[in-house]
């Protein structure tokens, strides 16, 4: 398909920020204006870049596992009592290097919820969200909560319905849009995904 495992420079601090409860994908089309969110703390300064070739993150954190496609990286956020760890993959287009994504789970610190959270290229076109398609069934559509420097974050709650669907699927979708009628669509591998969820603490 063309696309590639990469590091993208991302603070795990910011991708394992605790998140409130978030929307689930969506049937409708999203509104021009979604509805505020929990919106993840702001990337730590003076993050690594990212190094093509390399399939590891390379911010701040540890790799605890690798499971197929996805790693279990950990990192204690300023101010939290405990460890946070989240099952992660980026990907990107060979062809388009601006267009990439990382992928992250995670719980929330009371254990809870469970987060899907995607970070998009700047760029994209924001009202239109973010669309899921896994095995050519198409979950539906994502609000995107903010855009920092390194991209826009989109956030929903991991309901069981959806964690059965990553957990037993081949390969999901992951669609931006970068004009309305354009949708670019980014396979994302699940192998490993239950293997690595299961690994999560």
């Amino acid at each position: 398909m063309g696309f590639r495992s990469l590091a993208r420079s991302l603070a795990v601090t910011t991708i394992l920020a605790a998140a409130a409860a978030t929307p689930v994908f969506a049937q409708q089309q999203p509104a021009a204006k979604p509805p505020a969110q929990a919106e993840p703390a702001p990337p730590a300064p003076g993050q690594q870049q990212a190094v093509p070739g390399q399939s590891q993150p390379q911010a701040p954190g540890t790799v605890k596992s690798n499971h197929g496609a996805w790693s279990v990286v950990c990192d204690k956020p300023a101010g939290a009592s405990a460890e946070q760890c989240a099952l992660m993959q980026n990907v990107i287009a060979e062809d388009r290097p601006e267009v990439g994504l990382s992928v992250v789970v995670l719980k929330t610190a009371d254990r809870k919820s469970k987060i899907l959270r995607v970070l998009a290229p700047l760029g994209v076109l924001l009202p239109n969200g973010l669309g899921l398609n896994v095995d050519g069934k198409d979950i539906g559509r994502a609000y995107f909560v903010r855009c920092f420097a390194d991209g826009c974050y989109a956030e929903v709650v991991l309901e069981d319905e959806l964690l059965k669907t990553f957990r037993s699927g081949t390969s999901a979708t992951f669609i931006v849009f970068q004009t309305p009628e354009e949708g670019i669509g980014i396979p994302v591998d699940l192998k490993g995904f239950a293997e690595g969820y299961d690994a999560l603490p």
